[in-house]
């Protein structure tokens, strides 16, 4: 089965869209553990979320396990034939 640069975009966004979730909570400190905040605000909003950072970061780890997976599937390591031995199939 070969990949067609649509099918890879679309492997990638949702990587980059899972990358994302995880990336989030990492150096996020809410106004409560910060001991400030605005009155009337939730004491876990966060006090500088740090957006640009983390998309940079997302942006780059989704590429790394983009080409590590497109790699491993161009070696025959990733096919349904050797997945379906590893679990018993």
């Amino acid at each position: 089965m070969v990949y067609t640069i649509s099918t890879g975009f679309a492997i990638y966004f949702v990587m980059w869209w899972l990358v994302l979730f995880v990336t989030l909570p990492f150096g996020v400190r809410s106004q409560h553990e910060d001991g400030g905040g605005a009155p009337g605000t939730d004491p876990g909003a966060p006090v500088v979320t740090g957006m640009g950072r983390k998309l940079i970061l997302t942006t780059v780890i989704s590429a790394i396990v983009f080409a590590v997976s497109m790699l491993a599937y161009n070696a025959g390591l990733l096919n349904v034939d050797r997945l379906s031995r590893l679990m018993g199939i």
